[in-house]
């Protein structure tokens, strides 16, 4: 499905674009999607929209069968900042997650209740962990959710594309970042 409008009150959801977890995937996919990310969180700040920038400090304790670090060891010191090309504002809302979806117990639903917010812009890292949990907590929350496809990457490409083609379209609107621009602009 097709953009086919920006709320009144949307908030950009950006994931996990944290300096342990970008530095880790060094591609041009992952520089592509810090970009396209970049460019949404200027273009919300400009317009005075939300911008709330996740990061991951944990995971569920739960047995898998992958995991995300090689050891039990803590991570090292400064893989949970956001990445400097965020250029974080004091108006930007920060959510720590220590699970997949930024919504599980960090307050997320809680804030953007509060500030009014009916739809969700999602950006970040990794499609089909984060930013997919993220989404399908949206939808069962009741956000309307957008998708920026361009402004997100995984480290497994059919994993991203599973997500972006497949799943996505049953859970919001996909569109890419000058889409999601376009739209604002015509909306304000």
């Amino acid at each position: 499905m097709a953009l086919t409008t920006v709320d009144p009150t949307p908030a950009l959801v950006v994931i996990d674009l944290q300096k342990g977890i970008v530095a880790a995937h060094p591609d041009s996919r992952t520089a592509a999607a810090v970009e396209q990310a970049t460019r949404l969180t200027t273009e919300f700040r400009r317009h005075g929209l939300t911008v709330v920038l996740v990061n991951v400090t944990g995971r569920a304790p739960g047995r898998t069968e992958t995991q995300r670090f090689a050891s039990s060891a803590a991570p090292p010191p400064g893989w949970a900042d956001l990445i400097d090309e965020l250029d974080v504002r004091p108006t930007d809302h920060l959510i720590t997650k220590r699970r997949r979806s930024a919504f599980h117990d960090t307050g997320l639903d809680t804030l953007l209740r509060d500030l009014g917010v009916t739809q969700v812009v999602l950006a970040g890292i990794a499609t089909s962990s984060g930013v997919e949990s993220t989404a399908r907590s949206a939808a069962d929350h009741g956000y309307h959710v957008v998708l920026a496809t361009d402004a997100m990457n995984d480290p497994d490409a059919d994993a991203h594309r599973h997500s972006t083609e497949r799943v996505f379209p049953k859970l919001g609107e996909t569109a890419t970042v000058p889409e999601i621009i376009d739209m604002i602009e015509a909306t304000r």
